[in-house]
Order: structure tokens, then C-alpha cells, then sequence
């Protein structure tokens, strides 16, 4: 029965309820957080469960290892995605290296450990010791973690510093999550001093890109074990790097076809490598190129030089130093090798 005198309304019935419900104001600790409806931010994505791995506690080796191939298969198509990023990325590198700069990586963590990794293996590969890898908490971090060093951005500034990090150098941020303090800070310092800077990140709305001149987000989603991002984070990190690297010293005439002519013939197994390609490109005897690599002093290009042209070690020195790099001289010296050479041989 409605009382007298109260319109009966629908406005005015919701009117009379909220009249009602007014004396007593609502206490916020009863109140039932319902949950959220938002997708996750998508710069956590290395932060959140994978349904495709739930329950991997209970499944049997061959199982677990069969979703962990799975989404594995998930990275390289990830990279495939971003290789205009990173071929910008590598004229970046290529400019700074040709003015004697050098190609920087800073991280923490695994991301750390991946940049030390590709800078340890240039020197070898490519004869070259001007990309450099920089991580959280020095060289003891390559063999247990050490705490509280990547949530330090002043801590990057000091070792950068450390290395006289300059305005014609590249520095490369490396950080799975995008939000790493160390790494940030370091990137805000290289922006300072007016370098140019890339990021390497699995995730598309990452702090870190805010301070990237090129950032290259492979997104692989998330992880088998929620958060391990050395898994198909660290993989694709692995990826990025090796085509970073391997380009831009093939750009800059390291690379001799496909052919590792600044090799370091520091172990029986790079020497055999070194024969063999020697070999390979002069058809020398094994006699000859044994000799060749002596009198180079362990020079693949060097010792190149020599056979194709009749030429001393000091003079094939002399003429690679002057060329506008190992790869053109070498290519051009290739076209005056004995006719009786294939053309494959000549020039592979």
C-alpha cells in the first residue's frame, strides 16, 4: 500500500529508496572488491600464467617438455615481426662502429648475461673487441645473482661512466619486462649525453622504449613457468642479439662472403677452421696454408692475401689496413686469382 500523500512515480520510488539508505554511509571494509574485468597491462605480459602450461606439476617429463617446444615455436615468428626495428637498430650500430665507436649492451639478470655473452663472442668471431656488454652488479652477476643491483639506476650511470661510455657509442638497454631500474637509468644517461639508444623488450608498453631512439619488442607472450623470463623471453633477447651483431659486422666488411676471415686462430679447432677456408678459397696444399697462416702471425686475411697475390705479410698488412675494409679488399683481391680457380672460388 503506498502512503498517502507520496507520488508513486518510479523516479520518486528510487528517490524514497536512496532517502532510506542514506542514515547509514557504508563502511569500506565491508565492501566486496569484485574482480576485474580490464585485460591485464600489457607491458606485464612476461608476468602472467600461461594456460597453455597450467598444471605442468602434474604431467609427466614428456609432456612438459612437448609444451615447452611448443611455445618455443613461438619465438622466431615473435623476432620475424620486428626486423624493420632491428635493421634500424643495425644502421645505428653500423654508424657508431665506423667512428670507432662502440656497441654497447646493459641489462641485469638473464638480459645481462645475453648482452656479456654476444660482446664475449665478437672478439673471436669477428676479431673486434668494440662491442662491449655491461650487467647489473659486475662479473660476479654472470655466476649468481646478486640482489637488490638491478633496482639501482645509479648504479648503471657509475658503471657506464666506469667504461667512459661517450656521445660515438651505441648503448643497447636489454630488459625482458621493459621496466628494470638499472637499465632505465643507464638508457636515461646515454639520452643525456646525446647517444643514440635501443631497446630490446618482450613487452609492447614498456617504460624502457620511452628512452629508445629504435625498440624492438618481440612479444612471446607469456611464459611456461609464469615470470622465468629466460625461457622464450630470453630467447628471442638471444635472437635480436645474434642478428644485431652478426649485421652490423657484415655491414662493416668483417665477413668475407659468408666466411669468418677475422677469425682468432686461438685453439686447434679455430686453426683447422682457419686451413680450411684458407684452403678452400686459394686451393693452396695443406703444406702452403700452414705456412701462410705462420708468416701472417695467425691472420686469415692476412695469409689470404698472401697466396692470392704472391705478397709479403707486411705488405698484405699494409694494404688491408688501407682498404675501405677486410671484405672489399679481399673481394677485389679475389678477382686477380689464377684463372684456373673456379668461379665459386673467386668469389663465393
Amino acid at each position: 500500500m503506498v502512503p498517502t500523500g507520496i507520488r508513486t512515480s518510479r523516479s520518486s520510488w528510487q528517490g524514497v529508496a536512496l532517502i532510506r539508505r542514506q542514515p547509514e554511509a557504508p563502511n569500506p571494509e565491508r565492501r566486496v572488491k569484485r574482480p576485474s574485468t580490464k585485460p591485464a597491462r600489457r607491458e606485464r605480459i612476461t608476468e602472467q600464467p600461461n594456460p597453455a602450461s597450467a598444471s605442468l606439476d602434474t604431467k609427466p617429463t614428456r609432456d612438459i617438455l612437448r609444451i615447452m617446444n611448443r611455445e618455443d615455436r613461438k619465438v622466431a615468428p615473435a623476432v620475424a615481426r620486428v626486423l624493420p626495428e632491428i635493421a634500424r637498430a643495425v644502421e645505428l650500430a653500423v654508424e657508431a662502429l665506423s667512428r670507432g665507436g662502440r656497441l654497447m649492451y646493459l641489462g641485469a639478470g638473464t638480459s645481462g648475461r645475453l648482452g656479456v655473452l654476444d660482446a664475449a663472442e665478437c672478439i673471436p668471431t669477428f676479431g673486434t673487441d668494440q662491442v662491449v656488454g655491461v650487467i647489473a652488479g659486475g662479473p660476479q652477476a654472470l655466476l649468481r645473482p646478486i640482489e637488490g643491483a638491478e633496482d639501482d639506476p645509479a648504479l648503471a650511470v657509475r658503471d657506464l661512466r666506469h667504461r667512459r661510455l661517450n656521445r660515438r657509442d651505441i648503448l643497447v638497454g636489454i630488459s625482458a619486462s621493459g621496466r628494470t631500474p638499472y637499465v632505465i637509468g643507464g638508457m636515461r644517461y646515454a639520452r643525456r649525453l646525446g647517444l643514440r639508444t635501443v631497446a630490446v623488450t618482450c613487452n609492447p608498453e614498456a617504460p624502457l622504449r620511452r628512452w629508445a631512439d629504435v625498440a624492438i619488442m618481440p612479444v612471446v607472450g607469456p611464459e611456461v613457468v609464469a615470470g622465468s623470463t629466460r625461457l622464450k623471453a630470453g630467447t628471442a633477447q638471444k635472437l635480436v642479439l645474434n642478428m644485431l651483431s652478426t649485421a652490423a659486422m657484415v655491414r662493416l666488411g668483417r665477413v668475407y662472403s659468408n666466411l669468418m676471415v677475422n677469425v682468432q686462430l686461438k685453439n686447434s679447432k679455430l686453426k683447422e677452421r682457419g686451413q680450411k677456408i684458407l684452403r678452400q678459397l686459394t686451393g693452396a696444399s695443406p703444406g702452403s696454408a700452414t705456412r701462410a697462416l705462420e708468416e701472417s702471425g695467425g691472420s686469415l686475411a692476412v695469409a689470404l692475401l698472401m697466396l692470392w697475390q704472391g705478397l709479403g705479410a707486411a705488405e698484405a698488412r699494409r694494404r688491408l689496413a688501407k682498404g675501405p675494409s677486410v671484405a672489399a679488399v679481399l673481394r677485389a683481391a679475389a678477382q686477380g686469382t689464377p684463372a684456373s680457380f673456379s668461379r665459386s672460388q673467386r668469389n663465393p
